[in-house]
């Protein structure tokens, strides 16, 4: 809720930004701030050039405010993904490191249990096995290194 408040503002600050340039360039001459700056000359309004001025920073204002729309929501989509450590595996909640079964409890009220997938338990199988294969090899080939309570 913080980072929304935040982002929103963000969004609030451009777009009073730009209608105080459209302001600025409208009042600019309107009150003919040029003659009165620099000379005492007359100075005509011109209703064409403060329209192209009006729509010039209209259509700039549209090109920016559509890309700080995307880029906001890029973060909102970003900040949605859940920060797990790459060694521990222990889950991010609110600047907390906490275990996947304790923040599951936690934000969920699940109770967690331990099982393994298909494709684990083939690779848990295949290594079992391999291992299996390995000391029998052994066995046969040096009859003397096998278990120790056969020999007894």
């Amino acid at each position: 809720m913080k980072e929304n408040s935040r982002l929103s503002k963000i969004v609030l600050y451009q777009n009073l930004g730009f209608l105080a340039i459209m302001a600025i360039c409208y009042l600019n001459e309107l009150l003919q701030l040029p003659t009165l700056i620099f000379s005492g000359h007359p100075f005509a309004f011109f209703h064409r050039r403060s329209a192209l001025e009006f729509l010039l920073v209209l259509a700039v204002w549209f090109l920016v405010s559509t890309s700080t729309h995307r880029i906001l929501e890029r973060i909102k989509y970003l900040e949605k993904f859940m920060r797990v450590c790459s060694w521990c595996r222990r889950i991010n909640y609110q600047d907390e490191w906490m275990p996947l079964e304790q923040f599951m409890q936690m934000s969920f009220d699940t109770p967690t249990t331990h099982g393994i997938c298909k494709d684990c338990l083939r690779q848990q199988e295949a290594a079992a096995e391999k291992a299996r294969l390995a000391r029998k090899l052994k066995e046969s080939i040096n009859p003397s290194s096998a278990d120790p309570k056969q020999s007894s």
